[in-house]
């Protein structure tokens, strides 16, 4: 604007100053032409007085030399009798000439004539006088064009000088009045201190200026209600147009080990070369919703493709990546489970019908009947505990969010309780069994926190040695409640230390006929402490006993 000004300005000056010295020179001839006019009348009449005095011998030779003006004399019809500058006789008549024809008529006339050739401009004025011959008096002088002509060189300095100035001046006032608006404050327009003229622009900025933030500050909203929520997601979330990426969660940075400066705004190849993940986007922008399972970091993941239209056009795609891995381990365990169900089932089911069928057809003496009539006893008490079992852990699986956990309950107790049910299992195996600790107390759910308690001296007891020892200690321990059973018993091997609470799992085999019990106490046990957010810890070996810790917040 500053440019446009100055140049504008500058033309406006140079054309202001060629109008200016056009109208005065014209105005400096116009008035030397009036002052040349005036002094040529005057002198008219000068002579005149003088030849009507002195006749025709005042016209001489000397009078011509000084006067700077040519003088004639012309008779009434025309004809010459003196002239200053050439010779009367070689004269033609001048009875037509303008200023001679008025003259005669009215005394006196003028008449001026342009000379394009010599660039002159000759003023002629005449008197008749009293015998009726006409005086002319005629002065010569430049013509306007002339005098442009002559003074150019002074003017083009001038004109130079003067509009140098004036540029110099204009480019200091341009600044001068530009410099408010280069220094305004448009986040605070209503401030400035500038034009009255631009006030309803700096007023319709400000409103702009409000809405724009209003804008802004919806936007942020949203983004940031956006990466709350998928920055939180427990899944991968990635976005796309049809080129690069555009969004990416926490979750799917973590899975693919990597930065999100790194992805953002570059190829999905950038983030992982999988090529079911490129498949997946390959089909979304296509137009096809697609999923499809993939292993990868240890893992299941289910990749789900999405297409983004807008305008019915395909603009982008959404891809959620679903860590399906428990799924699929709680599939291979409920599988597991169900084989070892129906294995569980099967097993006290054909004793049962086996001793019954031998019974059934006589098979069987008088005085064995009792015995194979405890036998049967035996399963169908085996059987009934397993089922009761498998119903527990039903029962924990279907009520995990809903079964009260604000009873307050001492452990202490609850283990001295435990202990004194299982007194008599203890002596027939002549184990010994020790209580030490102090009373603590937890909320929890009292039901399930017995069968957590149970369960645990239940095993110490029954897979010990013969004159072995189980030590109950309960404690507290900082904002955490223990319970630690330790035995002397037969011990777990490394390998089987972390499948101890899988379902149906027995570490020694050979021996799970000889022991009672279904194979899912332990599995109950680890269901409970994590519904009351404990943990459970297992510090074992073989041949040396095994102590098992369970840690619960108070």
């Amino acid at each position: 604007m500053k440019k446009k000004i100055l140049k504008n300005m500058t033309i406006l000056i140079a054309i202001s100053m060629l109008v200016m010295f056009g109208l005065m020179i014209i105005l400096i001839d116009q008035q030397s032409r009036h002052q040349m006019q005036e002094m040529v009348e005057t002198e008219a009449g000068y002579v005149k007085l003088a030849v009507e005095e002195s006749g025709i011998s005042y016209l001489s030779e000397q009078t011509a030399n000084v006067s700077p003006s040519r003088l004639t004399l012309i008779q009434a019809d025309g004809a010459v009798l003196y002239d200053s500058a050439e010779p009367a006789e070689k004269m033609e008549n001048h009875k037509e000439r303008p200023e001679v024809k008025e003259a005669l008529e009215k005394g006196s006339g003028k008449s001026t004539r342009l000379s394009f050739t010599m660039g002159e401009v000759t003023y002629y004025y005449a008197l008749r006088l009293s015998n009726g011959n006409v005086l002319r008096v005629a002065r010569t002088t430049d013509s306007v064009f002339i005098t442009i002509r002559n003074s150019l060189i002074p003017l083009l300095l001038i004109f130079a000088c003067v509009l140098a100035i004036a540029v110099l001046l204009t480019k200091r006032q341009t600044e001068h009045l530009v410099r408010p608006l280069n220094c305004l404050d448009l986040e605070h327009p209503l401030e400035n201190d500038v034009y009255e003229e631009i006030s309803p622009l700096l007023t319709r900025i400000n409103q702009q200026n409000h809405q724009i933030a209003q804008q802004v500050e919806t936007l942020k909203e949203k983004q940031d209600e956006y990466d709350t929520i998928t920055e939180n997601m427990q899944d991968g979330l990635i976005v796309t147009d049809k080129t690069v990426i555009l969004s990416i969660n926490k979750k799917a940075l973590g899975l693919f080990h990597i930065k999100k400066k790194e992805c953002i705004h570059k190829n999905i190849l950038t983030l992982s070369r999988n090529q079911d993940l490129k498949a997946c986007l390959d089909l979304a922008l296509q137009g096809q919703s697609n999923n499809r399972i993939v292993e990868m970091e240890g893992g299941n993941y289910q990749f789900l493709g999405n297409p983004v239209r807008v305008d019915q056009e395909i603009r982008g795609a959404v891809i959620f990546i679903l860590d399906v891995t428990q799924k699929a381990q709680n599939e291979r365990m409920r599988r597991e489970f169900t084989a070892n169900v129906s294995h569980e089932l099967k097993t006290p089911l054909m004793s049962i019908s086996g001793y019954a069928e031998l019974i059934m057809n006589h098979m069987v003496s008088a005085e064995n009947t009792p015995e194979f009539a405890g036998r049967i006893y035996q399963e169908a008490n085996r059987l009934s505990t397993l089922v009761a079992d498998i119903i527990k852990l039903s029962k924990l699986d279907e009520q995990e969010d809903c079964l009260p956990m604000e009873e307050e309950v001492d452990l202490w107790m609850m283990a001295n309780d435990v202990n004194w049910q299982l007194q008599q299992k203890a002596e027939e195996r002549n184990i010994t069994v020790k209580l030490k600790g102090e009373s603590v107390k937890i909320h929890g759910n009292r039901q399930l926190l017995s069968e957590i308690v149970y369960n645990l001296v239940d095993n110490a007891i029954k897979y010990n040695v013969e004159n072995g020892k189980v030590h109950i200690h309960v404690h507290r321990k900082g904002d955490h409640a223990e319970f630690v059973v330790k035995d002397t018993g037969v011990g777990i091997a490394a390998a089987d230390r972390e499948r101890v609470f899988e379902r149906f799992y027995r570490v020694d085999k050979s021996r799970s006929r000889e022991i009672e019990g279904t194979g899912l106490g332990l599995s109950i046990v680890k269901h409970g402490v994590a519904m009351h957010k404990g943990e459970i810890k297992v510090d074992s070996a073989l041949g040396k006993g095994t102590k098992i810790t369970v840690v619960f917040p108070l």
